[in-house]
Parts: structure tokens; sequence; C-alpha cells
């Protein structure tokens, strides 16, 4: 019979669970499914241990793609860092290969990060997460890895994003036209400063709390390396906080706060490694950078899952943020 071409299709969660405990030498799982995304993401588990697999989509990473994150945690994890990491089958790998309907999808298995979420960490975290994002950046600023990764650049973060999202901004041109904006400025602002003396290698750049797990005992566990990349390190700190950004515009915390709670952040990173005040000050310009990546993210990937809610009234809402960050910030 004649399969007809899928673009997306979800793995059955009753054959993962057949299919890990076979590769892994796993016994009595239970497997759902979590999330759909970029990547789906199941939970697998026993009455002693958790897992988590992420089933990659077809279209969304090349294999060498998936094979550099891999390295990269792994490198994290046999240098102590708090990370959740791949683990290992029964024949030696870490990368599960499965044939889609849409073609060859690939899979990972990880550790489980304990603990939950803290939308607004509290001073002790804050310093904790400090030092162990300060502590990852001591490992990948001396690393090269033998896989392919994005590197995050004005080409990449600007100028092609650009250019991806020109058709979906065809009857948005003021909102367009912002954008374009926004990008010359910060080109010629980072002009002012001198990168070459900025720390560089593999960041997260995506250390959200929404990507870090405390426990009862306040250990950190941090996950979800999907965006990691070549680039200044201090655009982990450029993300996190957007977090900070995101509470004063939800009203949840004052720019007050917000700017008291990061400097306590910035403090626990300072006890593990420097950080230069040009660096702090570069934070404003790499957040819109950030803010027109993940624009060009969401068109990329518009058919597998940001159709929901990539729609005209989003864009305005989401260049109106755009430009008030802009307006606090970068002066």
């Amino acid at each position: 019979m004649h399969i007809f071409p899928a673009q997306y299709s979800t793995l059955s969660a009753v054959a993962l669970k057949a299919h890990i405990e076979e590769a892994y030498g796993f016994a009595n799982l239970s497997c759902r499914l979590l999330t759909r995304n970029v990547s789906d993401t199941y939970i697998l588990e026993d009455d002693h241990s958790k897992y988590i697999l992420k089933i990659y989509r077809y279209s969304y990473r090349t294999l060498d793609e998936l094979k550099g994150e891999v390295e990269l945690l792994n490198i994290l994890k046999d240098n102590g860092a708090p990370v959740s990491y791949p683990i290992t089958d029964l024949a030696g790998n870490q990368i599960q290969q499965f044939q889609a309907a849409e073609g060859i999808r690939y899979g990972v298995l990880f550790s489980f990060a304990k603990g939950k979420v803290f939308p607004i960490p509290d001073d002790e975290q804050l310093r904790i997460i400090g030092r162990n994002i300060a502590a990852i950046h001591n490992i990948t600023s001396v690393c090269e890895l033998h896989h392919e990764r994005i590197v995050y650049n004005i080409e990449t973060t600007l100028e092609k994003p650009l250019k991806t999202i020109a058709k979906r901004f065809a009857e948005l041109p003021d909102e367009y036209a912002c954008l374009q904006n926004l990008a010359d400025k910060v080109i010629e602002r980072l002009k002012e400063f001198d990168t070459s003396e900025f720390s560089y290698g593999y960041c997260h750049y995506d250390f959200l709390p929404k990507n870090f797990h405390f426990d009862e005992n306040n250990n950190i566990t941090f996950f979800d390396f999907d965006w990691a990349g070549k680039g200044f390190l201090v655009n982990d700190l450029m993300t996190f906080f957007v977090q900070f950004f995101f509470l004063i515009h939800f009203k949840a915390i004052t720019r007050e706060e917000a700017d008291r709670l990061f400097g306590v952040f910035v403090e626990g990173y300072r006890e593990q490694r420097d950080i230069s005040e040009w660096e702090l000050e570069a934070i404003p310009y790499l957040g819109l950078m950030f803010w027109i990546y993940a624009f060009g993210f969401y068109e990329e990937n518009f058919d597998d899952f940001s159709i929901a809610f990539l729609t005209p009234k989003f864009i305005r809402e989401r260049v109106e943020l755009i430009k008030k960050w802009e307006g606090w910030y970068c002066k």
C-alpha cells in the first residue's frame, strides 16, 4: 500500500517504550508524550528513574548538528557541569534513528532534570545560577566541537532572519521597517565596542528559567541545549536578562527590583569568571539580535510548530515588545 508523503508525524509512545527498553536494557517503563514542538518530548519512567526522550523533527536538525549538541553535553558532563546529559544505549550509541512517515527522525534519551522551574529565583538561587553558568563558560570557552553548530553573529541573527521573514511581513510594512531600523542600530552600536575582547565560545542562547530546574536542596540542572552555538558568552547573560524584562512587562516585579536581582546574578557569575562592563553594556543590543533571530526561527519552523501563534496580532504585539526593550535599554 502506498503511504502518502507526510511532513510531520507523531511517533507512538507505545512503540517508543518498546524500542527504548530493548536498546537500553530497561524494563517496565511507562512512556507518554509531553509536548509537540520542533522536537517532540516524551517522558519515560519506572518506579525508580525518569528519562526525557527528544525526537527531533525530520527537517529541523541535520545529524551533524545533533552530534554537536550531544558532543557538547558530553564535554560538560565530563567536566562536572550540572546538565541533563545523553544516555548511552547497550550498543554504545547516544542517538537513536527512527524511520517515520516523513523520513528519518533522530532521538536522544536524556537524564531527567530533577526539581522545578522558578520564574523568579531568590537571591541564593540567583547566585547559584550565576556561578554555574560561569562554570559552564569556563568549559565552553576552551573546547572545540568536531561537529557543526550555529554561529551567532550579525549574519545569522539579523541579516538572514530579516530575509526569512520578509514575506510574512508583507502586509505589515511598518513593523518590518522597525525591525530593519533596529538591526541597523545594533550594527552601528556594536562597532563602538571592542568585541575582540569579549569572551567567546559555545553559549546556550536560551538560558530562560524554563530551561533549568532547582530541586528541594537548591541543586540546579540545566537542559535544552537545542540552540547551543558559538558566539559571545555574554549572550547567555542576555537571555537570562530577558526573563526579567518579561517579568517587568507583565508587572510581576518593578524595574528597580529586576535590576537588583540581575545584579545578584552577575555577582554570582563573577565568583567563577570575569565579565567586563563593556560586555554587560552590550546586552541590550545582543538582546535585539536575539529577538530578531527568534522571528526568523518562528518563520523557518512555521509549518511544524508556530502556526498557532505567528499571526499578524502576535507580530504587532511582539514588535511593540521589542520597541519597549529598545526604548528602555538601548541608549
